[in-house]
């Protein structure tokens, strides 16, 4: 997909084109590559998302509030909505990550969405960012189950297991990879009882298992 595509989805055409570019280019491609970007666009991001909730779900508290937004600004939900969106055919990467798969990555396509949302900011104020955050994420918004959204997926999943009287899940690291300062973790989670093994990642063990169960719990239910 081209950025001229990319932009029809985002709603949003840029003043200066520039930031567009580098909100697309990984590391691994260019010295000028979004990671600052990234870095502007997930306080964007959050505050938006903490905005829209509160004026959604006016009866959750403050802790449910704070669950509900986790589960709609992590990686794998940033992941599914930037993989929507065609974005990872519009990323520049190196060679290397072009071989490895890094257009499917969910690292890289949640960083690269944060980078955009950042991009948008700068270009055009906060407003326009926070209709184009919106646009991203009110078909979530809009199918939230609010008895849902505010519980984060370990707890999903054990609720689930134990409404079926079945142990609870196993978590087991599997793999660390990256310098220790920028560690990535691997986790599996096991459910022996539906012969379930579901792998997630994260950039702390915690994240790493709650992605392992929202994919278990995505087994678990079919969904």
């Amino acid at each position: 997909m081209t950025s001229d595509a990319l932009i029809d989805r985002l709603g949003h055409r840029f003043n200066d084109p520039a930031l567009l570019r580098t909100a697309l280019t990984h590391r691994s491609y260019s010295a000028q590559h979004n990671e600052r970007l990234e870095f502007l666009g997930d306080s964007v991001l959050n505050c938006v998302i903490s905005d829209a909730l509160y004026r959604r779900f006016p009866h959750l508290a403050e802790g449910e509030l704070s669950r509900a937004r986790a589960l709609l600004v992590r990686q794998q939900t940033l992941f599914e909505r930037a993989d929507a969106m065609g974005l990872g055919n519009a990323l520049l990467l190196g060679e290397g990550e072009l071989r490895s798969g890094g257009k499917q990555r969910p690292s890289i396509l949640a960083d690269a969405l944060e980078a955009l949302i950042g991009a948008v900011y700068l270009d055009a104020g906060f407003d326009t960012a926070r209709e184009v955050v919106r646009k991203i994420f009110d078909p979530m918004l809009t199918e939230a189950d609010q008895t849902v959204l505010g519980k984060d997926p370990k707890t999903l999943l054990q609720e689930l297991l134990q409404s079926r009287h079945m142990p609870l899940p196993q978590y087991v690291i599997v793999a660390t990879e990256g310098e220790a300062h920028r560690q990535r973790f691997k986790v599996e989670c096991v459910v022996p009882s539906l012969s379930i093994r579901a792998v997630g990642e994260g950039l702390s063990r915690r994240a790493a298992e709650q992605n392992a169960a929202d994919n278990a719990y995505r087994q678990a239910t079919g969904g």
